[in-house]
């Protein structure tokens, strides 16, 4: 079930303005249906437009309603995965394809924002991967040599320089990769249905997808108030899949992620947490990541409970994080606290399927999904449209449900905790 309001995000305190696209109403028809209105779908639908191609996006709610309009606002580079562990799963042609585009995602995504002047608070100014105890910081060196043999923009940083870029003595080192960077997660999802809107795409608002069926050679899409009728469909559904296909909804899990924002800080204050403004994300069993946004406000991240929230106080854990970290931290107001769904896959991987000739699937960012999603949606649009110029960067795969995917809440609960734990015992 989807909630019935958006939460009190800060994002749409800030966005001026959330947009408000019309619900399909009666019989229409399409080359091209997307549902879901998030990262995924609405790049899929600017470059498809941009290529002169008919094709209408079906949004649940409204544009960057879920994940899109909540996330973190990072722009990392890279699967979960390193990239000789990559190359070694994946084989030599496809493997390294995978590689060079999940790690050029950040400069896509900035280059697309530049390009179509969407003004978003982009910045890219780099990411920091920080290690608190000896196996996070082997773990964190492994990945840098591996990029360093690449070639990429990457450097390893001591507890010296870490401080130095933090503010806080709490790590051993880092790796900096100056491809990454942040932005305003909101204004970019709005900005894009705006630019997909002004190049010819349809976009429809408030109009969930009830069922989709495959009529006299066409698939037809039906919302509470009207139908689609369309010679393909791309689902990009992400941590809000439900039912509309078979399976889908059984092979991720929707996990909260959950932030915390603070009134704007005192310049001297911003200034000292991360003077250089690179985001930094922690390396470790459960993730906490944190910017300063273009206001100087702090935004701390990481997992919270498996349910909708409203403030900063559901998640006491990031805010007393924050003040551990930050010392001066200690009187300032945290405004606004939120979560949303982010869909992790069982081998905490993208996953894109064909099941049907049709049908296209992308789905599962395992909270990596500003950047991936952005550049998925231009080979997405290619595959749509039966470009087959350049090879595909990821694998098509079947949908696969997990086992007993019903008990999912308990065994989110059960990861985090164990999770927890390892990180606090250097396991």
């Amino acid at each position: 079930m989807l909630e019935s309001e958006p939460p009190r995000s800060l994002y749409r305190e800030t966005a001026g303005g959330t947009g408000s696209y019309p619900a399909l109403a009666g019989a229409q028809r399409a080359r091209i249906a997307i549902v879901g209105g998030g990262f995924t779908g609405l790049s899929t639908a600017l470059h498809l437009a941009e290529a002169g191609e008919d094709v209408a996006v079906i949004e649940a709610r409204q544009p960057g309603w879920g994940a899109s309009g909540r996330n973190g606002g990072q722009v990392n580079p890279g699967l979960k995965y390193d990239p000789d562990t990559i190359e070694a799963r994946f084989g030599t042609d496809l493997g390294p394809r995978m590689v060079d585009f999940s790690h050029g995602a950040p400069d896509f995504t900035f280059d697309l924002i530049k390009r179509l002047s969407i003004a978003c608070d982009a910045r890219q100014n780099g990411t920091i991967r920080a290690a608190v105890r000896p196996k996070p910081a082997g773990a964190v060196r492994a990945t840098a040599g591996q990029c360093e043999r690449r070639g990429m923009p990457v450097a390893i940083l001591d507890a010296k320089a870490m401080a130095a870029r933090t503010g806080t003595d709490r790590y051993m080192s880092g790796m900096f990769d100056a491809r990454g960077g942040d932005l305003h997660p909101l204004k970019y999802a709005l900005g894009l249905a705006a630019a997909a809107q002004n190049a010819g795409a349809r976009i429809f608002g408030d109009s969930e997808v009830l069922s989709l069926s495959s009529e006299a050679g066409r698939w037809l899409l039906k919302t509470a108030n009207g139908s689609l009728s369309a010679e393909k469909v791309l689902i990009a559904t992400n941590g809000y899949t439900g039912t509309l296909w078979p399976g889908l909804k059984q092979s991720l899990v929707p996990v909260f992620s959950a932030i915390a924002a603070t009134e704007p800080l005192p310049s001297p204050v911003a200034g000292a947490i991360l003077p250089e403004r690179q985001v930094v994300y922690e390396a470790g069993n459960i993730t906490v990541y944190y910017r300063i946004d273009a206001q100087n406000r702090l935004l701390m991240g990481g997992r919270g409970p498996m349910r909708p929230i409203e403030n900063a106080s559901a998640i006491g854990y990031l805010t007393d994080y924050a003040r551990q970290l930050w010392p001066a931290l200690a009187g300032t107001r945290w405004t606004h606290g939120w979560n949303g769904r982010v869909a992790i896959t069982k081998d905490h991987l993208l996953h894109v399927h064909e099941p049907e000739d049709g049908i296209l699937i992308c789905l599962g960012y395992n909270g990596r999904g500003v950047a991936m999603a952005s550049a998925m949606g231009s080979v997405l649009a290619k595959r749509l449209r039966g470009d087959e110029t350049a090879p595909f960067p990821m694998p098509i795969s079947p949908v696969q449900r997990i086992g007993f995917h019903r008990f999912w809440p308990l065994g989110v609960r059960a990861a985090i905790l164990s999770g927890r734990l390892k990180d606090r015992f250097g396991l």
